[in-house]
């Protein structure tokens, strides 16, 4: 098979549900749909972890936070503050700047860049390894922004992880700098249309687009007025408007439409701009021998089980299909035929696996994930169903089969058992039921997971020894962290 090039758009935040081709009638994501359209389509697709650093981690190198070491969204080591550029610091300093300034302020003042993926092999070394021109456009959010990582030879990254749409501080020659009245999704599309188009044409490519759409903020002047007003009348029916999860706030009535609204908006705004890479792909004769590949870092709860935030929108952090399950579109003309669906069970530690063995390459054995390469044959999927998906968040743990789900909170509980069969909505949680067989199969799946966990965990890095809080990571763990502090706890 000729070396494919590959493109992998990834959003932020993105529920699995948010989707037109996933049976939301009411979000307008024409392009997604032609991406299942005209290739595969995985419903039963997870992340690593349902916040972004740890699963951006666990995409590229393969592993889990118990391995690497991202255990958290990333709040400290985003960059060298000297690489600032000077007009941003002095706004910075200045307590009378306007509100754009209040959040890279509390991110950036003073930060020293920490590369928290040194000594991992990630798909993209291998990709570069195997003469491809590698390029990022986007959100990176995992340290040491500033400075291209791991294969990447074009590197257009946001300086830090969620931020203002129109106002992103992105990276401008070698200084950080705010851009003003750009929106930062267009931004983004434009670094990636500038790669496509000076690329070495004799070298195959891959290319990442990390959105940071639908993220917050969700206000309505964050998105352009077209989008916007797509869903001035939208009832917002595909989304549940139940009373707040005991663990955490939601929003009702005004404000539940104003968050959802800018939500799909930003995702609408998104897809558009995804349909101007397919269309340069297109015009260009590229479309043929390209991977496209769309997914996002986490899943979403949009008032789903009363949270508004993914696996940290409550304390204890959650672990709900809402929060870990994600859009998986995959599209390769010569080998995917159109309008497939994929059967059974997939994980984000499944990518690397996957693009190792198009380059020939055989993962490193504490890699956990399996190839799917076949599809890319015109296979499709098949014998997956008893294959166990797994999640974690810190000393949060889940265990998930097509029929349960099983979660473990290791220092404080509670616990949670789903049988996925008679409740998929995770609405009854059985962990205290005393029913002698469904103590078993809690038994049965607990130990099964401590067992994967056990083979798979660097004790060093051990994500139920750690003391995540959902808040931010600002260091590294165990050994490279020097005995530091890594996390901030509830309120900082």
């Amino acid at each position: 098979m000729k070396r494919p090039n590959i493109v992998l758009v990834m959003a932020d935040d993105m529920g699995y549900w948010s989707m037109g081709c996933a049976g939301n009638r009411e979000v307008r994501t024409p392009n997604l749909d032609l991406l299942a359209r005209e290739g595969m389509y995985f419903p039963d697709y997870f992340c690593t972890s349902p916040v972004c650093s740890p699963a951006r981690a666990s995409v590229l190198c393969g592993k889990m936070p118990s391995q690497h070491g991202v255990q958290d969204w990333i709040a400290r080591g985003h960059i060298n503050y000297a690489e600032v550029a000077p007009a941003l610091r002095e706004k910075h300093q200045d307590p009378e700047a306007s509100w754009e300034y209040a959040w890279s302020r509390q991110q950036l003042v003073d930060d020293q860049a920490i590369r928290y993926l040194d000594g991992f092999r990630t798909y993209t070394n291998i990709l570069a390894e195997h003469g491809y021109v590698c390029g990022l456009a986007g959100k990176w959010h995992l340290g040491d922004a500033g400075h291209p990582q791991k294969g990447f030879s074009y590197w257009e990254p946001l300086a830090m992880g969620g931020d203002n749409y129109f106002y992103p501080v992105v990276l401008r020659g070698d200084r950080f700098d705010m851009l003003r009245g750009t929106y930062v999704t267009d931004y983004i599309t434009e670094k990636a249309l500038t790669f496509l188009e000076n690329r070495d044409a004799d070298r195959p490519f891959y290319l990442s687009v990390h959105y940071t759409a639908p993220h917050s903020p969700w206000d309505r002047g964050q998105h352009p007025k077209e989008y916007y007003d797509l869903y001035q009348e939208c009832p917002f029916a595909a989304t549940p408007d139940v009373p707040p999860h005991r663990w955490g706030p939601s929003y009702t009535g005004e404000d539940r439409r104003m968050w959802l609204r800018g939500y799909y908006a930003a995702i609408s705004a998104m897809d558009s701009d995804i349909g101007k890479l397919i269309g340069y792909l297109k015009r260009e004769g590229l479309w043929e021998d390209t991977i496209f590949i769309f997914t996002a870092d986490n899943g979403m709860s949009m008032g789903h089980h009363g949270i508004f935030g993914k696996g940290n929108g409550t304390f204890p952090m959650n672990l709900y299909d809402t929060a870990v399950k994600v859009p998986m579109l995959v599209t390769y003309p010569r080998g995917i035929q159109g309008g497939t669906v994929a059967r059974g069970l997939y994980s984000h530690y499944d990518l690397l696996p996957t693009i190792a063995g198009l380059m020939g390459e055989t993962p490193d054995a504490d890699c956990p994930g399996r190839s799917f390469q076949e599809i890319f044959q015109g296979q499709v999927p098949d014998g997956r169903d008893a294959v166990v998906v797994y999640d974690e968040y810190g000393p949060a743990r889940m265990i998930r089969t097509h029929t349960y789900k099983y979660i473990h909170r290791y220092p404080y509980g509670e616990n949670e058992f789903y049988d996925l069969v008679a409740d998929p909505g995770e609405e009854n949680n059985l962990v205290s039921s005393e029913e002698p067989q469904v103590q078993e199969t809690i038994a049965a799946l607990k130990s099964e997971m401590e067992q994967w966990f056990i083979q798979y965990s660097d004790p060093d890095r051990d994500g139920s020894r750690q003391a995540v809080y959902g808040s931010g990571q600002i260091g590294k763990v165990g050994r490279e962290g020097g005995g530091r502090k890594a996390f901030l706890g509830l309120g900082e």
